[in-house]
């Protein structure tokens, strides 16, 4: 064979070697269309209100303002909209990861009978949208006077998550039933067998519904504008749809971007620092 041959096993090769080449391309164009909003929201949130409005609009800002952000916590709440939100999110999550885990650990470890059947129930409930549990739910805290108060968006979450507690539920049937039934011998109660070893071995599952909660929490609008009315109580999501000026009728857009960008940190940071247990297969053993 000639040197300038190619032979089919060489062609096979270039041949797979451009569909690569062309779906590294695809995938960066892709990756663009994908990342250019955060980058516009960047640009907008450090351009001035007068610049905001020329069209046609530029990416890169002529005159970079940083003064901004402290503009916006002169002109809103927006540090108490913060707080409030960060409290909020955090007692949820808290509530949530303890309720559905415990929940989750009586439908794992537990024989009864009809716990299949309760547990089909319980999974029938996700089909429920919110806005057929809103009116209900509106009533009862309004005759429990808890208008006006973070214990309608808080409370609820210790009575655990229908979805949640299936996805603990599903790493607690992978935990070996030698490590529980060690414990029993050794005089371990029911509860210390929750609290000490199953929920010590659950990290990958409760990791993701700590970020899951903490996502639906931070971003959730409908349920606190139902309950939430005083200024002082608004949290991030109420406070930035409130920034349209009724005076001037002219939303101030690099405002809106900044605060949009403050509120997309804690998202980046949980993730970050659980993306570790967050990746990995939830249904991983127990006993290594």
């Amino acid at each position: 064979m000639s040197q300038g041959s190619t032979s089919p096993k060489n062609k096979k090769a270039l041949t797979y070697s451009s569909i690569d080449i062309f779906v590294f391309i695809l995938l960066i164009i892709l990756t663009v269309i994908m990342v250019f909003p955060s980058i516009n929201m960047f640009s907008t949130g450090f351009k001035s209100q007068a610049e905001v409005l020329k069209f046609p609009p530029k990416i890169i800002p002529e005159h970079i303002e940083f003064a901004n952000i402290k503009k916006l916590f002169q002109t809103y709440e927006y540090g108490r909209w913060y707080r409030n939100s960060i409290f909020i999110a955090i007692v949820s999550v808290i509530g949530t990861v303890i309720s559905s885990s415990f929940v989750a650990y009586g439908f794992a470890r537990y024989q009864a009978k009809g716990k299949q059947l309760l547990f089909i129930f319980l999974l029938s409930t996700m089909m429920l949208p919110y806005p057929v549990l809103m009116i209900p739910q509106f009533i009862l805290f309004k005759q429990l006077n808890w208008m006006d108060s973070f214990l309608p968006i808080t409370v609820p979450a210790f009575f655990g998550s229908a979805y949640m507690i299936f996805l603990i539920r599903q790493f607690f049937t992978s935990l070996s039933n030698e490590l529980f039934d060690a414990a029993r011998i050794d005089g371990c109660s029911e509860f210390r067998q929750w609290w000490n070893i199953a929920f010590p071995l659950s990290g990958p599952a409760l990791s993701t519904v700590a970020i899951f909660s903490f996502i639906g929490s931070w971003n959730d609008l409908l349920g606190q504008v139902l309950y939430l009315s005083s200024t002082e109580k608004f949290t991030l999501t109420i406070g930035m749809t409130s920034m349209y000026s009724s005076a001037t009728r002219l939303m101030p857009w690099n405002l809106v971007m900044i605060a949009a960008i403050l509120a997309v940190i804690p998202i980046v940071l949980l993730f970050a620092f659980a993306q570790k247990y967050f990746v990995q297969s939830i249904s991983m053993t127990g006993v290594k």
